[in-house]
Parts: C-alpha cells; structure tokens; sequence
C-alpha cells in the first residue's frame, strides 16, 4: 500500500491519500479524542501525541498537528492509516455514526431561490477546490444578505481561510447573486 502525502495551505495540516476511498458520502472533521470514539482510524491517530485534528474526505485524511514537526509524525501517521487498512476494520464504527451535518440550515422562505443558486455555486466552484487542500465547506444560512459557511478539516483555522471566504468565495456569489453583501463563517 502506498500512501501519498501533499501539503495544504494550512502548515499545520497534512492531507494523506491512501489511494482507495476513505468516506463513500459526506466528511467528518474530528477535533479531540472524544469525537473521535466513532472512528477506529481516527482514534489511532489521536493517540500519536501533538496531533489536535483529524478530518476524512471521500479520499483522503486531513490530519492537523499542535506540536511536533511533520517529519518527526509522518511516519507514525502513515503507519497508523496503513495499519488500519490492512485490519480491514471500518472507517465509521457503525450507520448511526456517519457522516452528518447535525446542524440546521436557516433562510427566510422568500429566498428559497437564492439559496438554491448558492449551494449549487458552492457544490459546482468551490467544494472541489477545498477538497484539493484537505478541507470541505458547507452552507449553513443566509439571512439579510449574509451567507454563513461552516469550514472544516484544514480549512479550519487555516491562516488563508479568511482571505478564501472574504475574496474568492464572496465575489464569486455576488457576481451570481448581488443579493449576497457578505460570506461569513459559522462560530
């Protein structure tokens, strides 16, 4: 089993690509030992000390470190998601643990139109440019002009996700929709 490594514009996450799927539908973004209970893989990983977050994309890992340097993690990261394959053991514990968006979408009725146009601009343009570095964003609300997104895996406290929210995400929805003033994300 070869697995590839590619840094993401978050230094202090890693994204690994095992070369088979990882999540058949959806993300799941871990950020302690707790949340981690639901994934054999995840619970590995959270056992290699100076790791804070781990995140799995439909193929790949996202794996984000507090201390330590990569060199030194590497090869007990990889060794942990290469061990873990070879037990054959599930990603997600069981169906009750899947990946979910526990949290509620809210929009006014009357702006079930834009709403829709907005998804589909974040489906289509930006989910896949976020997947390429390690992270996944999703649609949360839109409420007197203002979209919410919740950012996840290396998105999440990356030092350039504001400027892809403020920039490149908010132009590219008030080019489409000048009913859209502002991007912001969820707390």
């Amino acid at each position: 089993m070869f697995i590839q490594t590619e840094p993401t514009p978050n230094p202090a996450t890693l994204k690994f690509l095992p070369g088979r799927p990882v999540l058949t539908s959806g993300t799941l973004d871990m950020r302690d030992k707790e949340a981690a209970a639901q994934s054999p893989l995840a619970e590995r990983l959270f056992e290699i000390a100076g790791i804070s977050g781990v995140f799995f994309g439909s193929d790949f890992v996202a794996v984000t470190k507090t201390a330590g340097e990569w060199q030194q993690l590497k090869p007990a990261i990889l060794g942990a998601i290469m061990e873990h394959f070879m037990s054959g053991a599930p990603i997600v514990n069981s169906a009750d643990a899947a990946p979910s968006d526990e949290r509620e979408e809210f929009f006014e009725a009357k702006d079930s139109e834009t709403v829709a146009t907005i998804k589909e601009l974040i489906e289509a343009r930006v989910r896949p440019a976020v997947a390429n570095d390690g992270g996944d964003i999703t649609f949360r609300g839109f409420k007197d002009g203002i979209v919410y997104l919740d950012m996840k895996g290396a998105c999440s406290g990356c030092p350039s996700s504001t400027a892809t929210l403020r920039h490149g995400i908010q132009n590219l929805l008030r080019h489409y929709l000048p009913d859209v003033v502002e991007v912001r994300p969820m707390g």
